[in-house]
Formats: structure tokens, sequence, C-alpha cells
């Protein structure tokens, strides 16, 4: 998305708040026009001419046009946050939904320093684009107060104001590209010096018993010399905007004064002049002072922040994504894929099947998961186990679709998972991690959100699209069947506010569980997502998808898991063999020793 689409879009996402600035903006810039007024007719009309009463008057009329402007400017900055706070959303959804994105297709733990230094881009841009519609709105309504009251007492003067201001914006905006570039620079720069000195400080122990002193110096000093050099430049080149102020701001000043035994001989009186002069000096100069520091600061901000939160808080290519993916062979363009998607259509069926699947995380690498060939037909129970970091979430990253397998393929219903997009993916199977996600909001909306339209087959209806008391007994049903009946009860009700800092990791888990088993899915992923439920829970949970029919994956966290399956994934390194558990007694050491090591405590307690 380019920067100038991002910013006008922000801008009429919501025409009313335009309108109500743009209206307030004339009542706040109604000092731009009415002071020369005054002040000329106030001097000719009435103390001049020997009349206080109607000099004071249009004194008043000033002072009016203040209280207005004053009023008008309370009333615009409200309109102005109307218009960034949503921008603000915007970025922090982009940031957010871009981390969390790669976070899921790499694998690897978001970097939550990253993640804090574009939040407080975020902000700066925020703060940067309200202030360039402030001092950009506030210099138009000035100018143009400015223009039609010079106007109005005369029109001769109206090229030694208009012409030096025309210069004035030429220097300035021709200076605005090198601004940005330094601007850009220095923002890096900082970044990097505070990432060396915050580098040095945690190993500053280290630095000291090594006698490392002087390097680490000599490192962190090239890193500050930088920035400082960076700064010591846009320093210099900002004084491009004095100059600019100079030519547009002062130079009409001096060439109105310049003018006024001219105009004088021409029939303006001292008032017109002494009103041209107050338009000049109060309301263009300072217009013109604010839209150039605003500009020249805020502006180069904002499109430097933009620049950073759009690139580095962007999503993965295309190609990289799920969606996108290419079905076949690795020279299909994201096109034919999209097209090959909707040739293939839904899934058929809740099915699962591994082809060959090898997964690394990172170039180079040991694969976690080497040429793995798994089927688990419609309706199968199988339990995947194994050591601790054997690749066991892996596997169920891979058959949900979050991780994309460097080679082979996976296919839920007979269709592989790249042909699928985003929300044909999530009726099609649901995903429960160790850490279950549990928002503030109703019990009601965190059980059914993953509920609604219709099913992954085009079949009846899901829960989401039945009537009040209908969905009602569906939940009824899922709360019971998966065990949370006591919890709903606590919490008092499914309108009740569920606050997840008050919820034990347990309660969570069984809230995100109730939530799948309501899901249209019919492939279910439990990725030790019973993990801080106690055995006889965990057995009730597990035992209850189990009859709901489809498909069901656990990744076990206790044996027992295993025993309850229909069959056993052992993942032994990067090889894997599955079977009944009789098979994997049998043929499988390691599933052996687990068993044993699981058994023998049982048996000694008994």
């Amino acid at each position: 998305m380019k920067i100038r689409e991002l910013l006008w879009g922000a801008a009429r996402r919501r025409p009313r708040n335009l309108v109500r600035l743009f209206g307030w903006s004339f009542a706040e810039a109604a000092p731009s026009f009415v002071s020369g007024q005054a002040i000329a007719h106030a001097l000719d009309d009435g103390f001049a001419a020997g009349r206080p009463v109607v000099g004071l008057g249009w004194l008043m009329l000033m002072a009016a046009a203040w209280l207005t402007a004053a009023i008008g400017a309370r009333q615009v900055l409200l309109a102005i946050a109307r218009i960034v706070e949503p921008f603000r959303d915007a970025l922090l959804r982009h940031v957010v939904a871009g981390t969390l994105h790669r976070s899921a297709t790499s694998g690897l733990r978001p970097d939550s320093a990253a993640v804090a230094r574009l939040s407080r881009q975020v902000e700066l841009a925020r703060d940067s684009f309200a202030a360039v519609i402030a001092v950009s709105r506030s210099f138009l309504f000035s100018v143009a107060g400015v223009v039609l009251g010079v106007l109005t007492l005369t029109g001769s003067v109206l090229p030694l104001v208009l012409l030096p201001l025309v210069a004035g914006l030429a220097l300035f905006s021709a200076s605005l590209p090198a601004m940005a570039r330094l601007q850009r620079r220095l923002i890096l720069a900082e970044e990097g010096t505070a990432s060396s000195v915050a580098s040095m400080v945690d190993a500053l122990r280290d630095v000291t018993a090594c006698g490392a002193q002087d390097r680490v110096e000599a490192v962190v000093g090239r890193d500050v010399a930088r920035q400082a050099g960076i700064a010591t430049a846009l320093a210099r080149l900002t004084a491009v905007r004095t100059l600019s102020l100079a030519v547009g701001g002062w130079l009409p000043i001096l060439l109105v004064l310049a003018a006024t035994p001219a105009l004088v001989r021409d029939g303006a009186t001292a008032g017109v002049v002494l009103g041209t002069l107050t338009y000049v000096a109060q309301s263009l100069t300072p217009a013109l002072g604010s839209l150039v520091q605003g500009v020249g600061v805020n502006g180069v901000r904002l499109v430097v922040a933009l620049e950073r939160i759009l690139k580095t808080g962007a999503r993965p290519a295309e190609t990289s994504s799920p969606e996108a993916t290419p079905t076949e062979t690795p020279t299909a363009t994201p096109t034919a894929t999209t097209a090959a998607a909707r040739r293939i259509g839904a899934p058929r069926g809740a099915s699962l099947w591994l082809r060959g699947v090898t997964f690394a995380y990172g170039p180079g690498a040991e694969p976690v998961v080497s040429e793995l060939t798994l089927s688990v037909p419609e309706g199968d129970h199988l339990a995947v186990v194994g050591p601790s970091g054997i690749g066991k979430s892996t596997v169920a990253a891979l058959a949900a679709g979050i991780l994309r397998p460097g080679d082979g393929q996976v296919l839920i219903g007979g269709v592989p998972v790249q042909a699928l997009g985003r929300a044909a993916l999530s009726r099609a199977r649901v995903l429960i991690p160790q850490e279950a996600y549990v928002f503030r909001g109703t019990l009601r909306e965190n059980l059914t959100y993953l509920a609604t339209g219709r099913s992954s087959s085009g079949g009846s209806p899901e829960i989401g699209s039945l009537p009040d008391p209908a969905l009602d007994r569906a939940l009824d049903r899922a709360v019971d069947a998966v065990g949370m009946a006591h919890l709903a009860e606590r919490i008092g009700g499914y309108e009740a506010p569920v606050d997840p800092s008050e919820l034990s990791s347990g309660e969570r888990q069984l809230i995100a569980l109730t939530r799948a088993y309501l899901s249209p899915a019919r492939l279910v992923l439990l990725d030790e997502a019973t993990c801080h439920l106690d055995p006889a829970a965990e057995a009730r949970a597990e035992e209850a998808f189990a009859a709901r029919g489809g498909t069901l994956i656990v990744i076990a966290h206790r044996l027992t898991s295993a025993l309850r399956a229909r069959r056993v994934l052992v993942m032994d390194g990067v090889r894997a063999r599955v079977g009944t558990h009789e098979e994997m007694i049998a043929g499988s050491p390691l599933y052996r020793d687990l068993m044993g090591r699981w058994e023998d405590p049982v048996a000694a307690g008994a």
C-alpha cells in the first residue's frame, strides 16, 4: 500500500469528520479575515475620525473573532482526533497481524523488541499525522482569509504578499526530499545506537572481566558518532526552513513597508496599510511558520515512520502465505494457485494426509520432520507421542496448515492446504495449542465465535445461525460434554463477562476446548490442549471429541491419551511409526520405554 493512499484513505474514511473539521476551521480562521479589517476601520473610521466608540466597536469585533477562534480550535482538535485515532488503530492491526503471521508461518517466536519499536513508530505516526493535518489546514484557511482580506482593503498590495509566499513555499518544498532521507537515516542510527548501548550494558560484567573495554568503546563510539554526524547534517539542512520562512513570511512585511509611500499616493489610508501589515504579521507569518515547522519535522517523521511500519510490519510475500502457496509445482503463480483452489473446492471430508513432508526451522537447520508420510482417515482418533522437543507440535502445525513444509504436501479432505483460503481452512480444521486463547467479552462470545455461517460441507446450518433457544441448547450440550458446566456456572452464565486474567490456565483450556467442540471443523488437533487439566478432566474432554464425530489428533501430554486413541504415532528423531497401542508395544522400543516409565509408578502404587 502506498503512503499517499493510506493517508488519503484515513482522511476520507468518515466524510462526516472531514465536514466537521472544515466547518470548525472556518470558525478558527475568523481572525485571519477580521483582524486586518478591524484594525483598518478602527483607525480610519473610528479613532482617526474622532469617533472612539466606532473604533472600540471594531476592536470588540476583533475580540469576538478571537473568542470564536478559541471555540473553533477546541472543536478542531476533537475532529482531528476522530480522524487519527482510527488511523492509529489500523496501523496497530497491521503491525500485530503481520508479526503474528510471520511468527505462524516461520514457527519462530515474535520479536517482542521489534514489535515494541514498531508500536512506538505507530504512536509517532499518529502524532505526526495529527500535527500535519492541524498545520496544513490552519495554513490553507489562514492564507484564504489573508487573501480575501487584502483584496477588500487594497488589491494592489496582493502581489507583494503572494509572490514572496510562493517563493518561500517553493524553497521549502525543494528541501523536503533531502530532509526525509536524513530523517530516515537518523531514525536507523538512533536504533543502532540504542541496540549497541543495550548490548554493552547487558554484557558489562563480561566486558570488564575480559578487558574488552577499549574494543567495546570503539564499537559503541562509532555508532554514537554516526548518529551525531547525521543529526548535524539534518540540523544544517533545517536552516533552509528558516530561510523559507524569512522569504515567505517576513519579506512581504518589508515589501509592504517599502511600498507604503506609493500606496499612500494612490489613496491608501494609514488604516489600510496598518491593516495589511496586520494580516501579514498576525496571520500569514505565524501560519507559514507553523507549516514549515510542522511539515518539515512532523511531515518528514510521518513519512519515515509509515515507511518503516509498512515495510517491517508487512506480512511475508504472497507466494509464501498459505493462501498463495503453489499447489503443484514451485513455478506456479499466485494467480494460478487461486484459480486451482476455486477448481478444487472445499475439502471432501475430514481426512488428513501428509505426503513425504520435511520441515526445518530455517535454511541449513536440521530437519525436525523428515519425509513423513501419514494417512489419517476420516473418523480416526490418533495420538502423537514422543520425547519432549521431538517435533510433535511441529507436526500439528504442519497438519493445520500453519507451517509450510519445505518438501512434501499436506492434504485435508483430499485438498492441499495451500489451495485453501483462510476461511475454508478455518472451517475445515481447528487447532487448540497448549496456551489457550480467551478474550475479554461474554462467555457466549468466547464459546461461539468460531461457530458462525454454514458447515464446511455445505450441509446443515452451524450453531451460530440457530435461533437463541436452540443455540442455548447446543451450548448446554457442548459445555456438559467437555466438562465445563461448573466453570460456566461460576462465571455467571453465557452472558457474563469473561476476564482472562481471573481464569486459571486449566479454565482457559476448558473454554478453548468447548469453543473447538462447537466449531464447524471436522478435523480437530489438540496440541497438549489439556495439559493444565487433571487426568479425569482430560479424559472427559478427549472422549467428548472422540464421540463428536470427525477426525481427532491429540498431541499427548499424558500417555493415557495413547490408550484412548485408536492408533498411535510414535516420533523418534526424524523417524515416525504408526499403529495401534499393541502394535507399538510390540514394534517400538521407544514406545515400550515411554509406557514402561509411565506404568511403573502406577504398578508400584497398586
